[in-house]
């Protein structure tokens, strides 16, 4: 299977995204890549690569890129041979079976509904999230791609995300929640209330409302809500994360007992840290596409960039697009 990756995009591009190629082929020998971008800046990355996965590993060459700063549609659209856009048009010519890129968010959701297409019957893509809570991995959608939701919108990523979690994660009815301002039936705004009903009647796991306090908890395996909510909780999320690593510094730095009790429990810590290691599911899928694209943190390292590339081989090998529009034609 071969999937294009956009060598350019990301804060550390492009030596963690040619890295991370190098090491998702050394881990899956039915993996092959085709690294996008300029050639001059890729090919010294490659000639490290061991012989047994340097003759999977390709160029396709593109001389722009689209920044972080960049207006998502307008750079789409104008950067035509830019190395996301040319990675994009791979899927949709399908010569590649995905798209795998950590630059601009903006032009990955603008990319994937302009140049690879949505699903037929898709109304607007959604941009999912795994979370690590206490009990399980939450898929959280929408986190992004589509700020302002209508009732069907939220419908129809309640779908996306139960056949997303029941691919790749085996589980076999996974439970849907529906973010909300409180957990009882009266609660939400019309756009909320309409959604409930709906998806009350579909035939989904639907388990009802689940408040902010219940993304930590693990209160179901998918969540739903509007883009602008999404993006919120994932970023206060981050925020909490940094500012407990910055207490812990603070507190255990000050004082010799503190260090010691830091010391005897690192081996504690180290475990606790590794549930919530973000790498390990690599990267974000925009469901509702038409083709396999996968959002990879802007700050991946190249552990993090293998990680989205194995995500995005799962996904292909379950057939996920194929079972999400199965599951509207249904």
């Amino acid at each position: 299977m071969l999937f294009a990756l956009d060598a350019m995009g990301g804060d550390k591009a492009p030596a963690e995204p040619c890295k991370g190629a190098i090491l998702a082929c050394e881990e899956d020998s039915d993996l092959s890549v085709a690294l996008v971008g300029r050639k001059d800046a890729i090919a010294p990355y490659l000639e490290k690569a061991p012989e047994r996965v340097r003759s999977r590993i390709s160029i396709a060459e593109a001389d722009e890129v689209i920044g972080m700063g960049d207006i998502p549609s307008a750079s789409i659209r104008s950067k035509k041979n830019s190395s996301l856009r040319i990675a994009m048009e791979m899927v949709r010519a399908r010569e590649a079976v995905g798209c795998i890129s950590a630059g601009n968010t903006g032009a990955i959701v603008a990319g994937g509904v302009l140049v690879v297409g949505r699903i037929k019957g898709i109304d607007r893509p959604g941009l999912a999230v795994p979370i690590t809570s206490l009990n399980k991995t939450t898929l959280l959608l929408d986190v992004g791609a589509t700020v302002r939701c209508k009732a069907l919108n939220l419908f129809q990523f309640a779908h996306m995300g139960s056949i997303y979690m029941r691919s790749l994660s085996g589980i076999e009815n996974p439970g849907v929640g529906l973010f909300s301002n409180g957990s009882e039936d009266i609660k939400g705004d019309d756009v909320i209330s309409e959604a409930r009903e709906m998806l009350a009647g579909s035939g989904l796991n639907f388990e009802g409302f689940v408040e902010g306090k219940d993304v930590a908890i693990g209160q179901t395996d998918v969540i739903v809500c509007d883009g602008f909510t999404g993006n919120a909780l994932i970023k206060f999320g981050e925020g909490i994360g940094e500012m407990i690593k910055v207490i812990l510094k603070e507190e255990v730095g000050a004082k010799f007992l503190p260090k010691m009790g830091a010391f005897l429990m690192m081996p504690v810590l180290k475990k606790m840290a590794a549930r919530f290691e973000h790498e390990k599911n690599g990267g974000s899928p925009l469901l509702g596409v038409d083709g396999i694209v996968i959002k990879a943190h802007g700050n991946s390292r190249d552990r993090a960039i293998a990680g989205a590339l194995h995500v995005a081989s799962g996904f292909a090998r379950l057939r996920g697009t194929d079972l999400i529009k199965e599951s509207l034609e249904a």
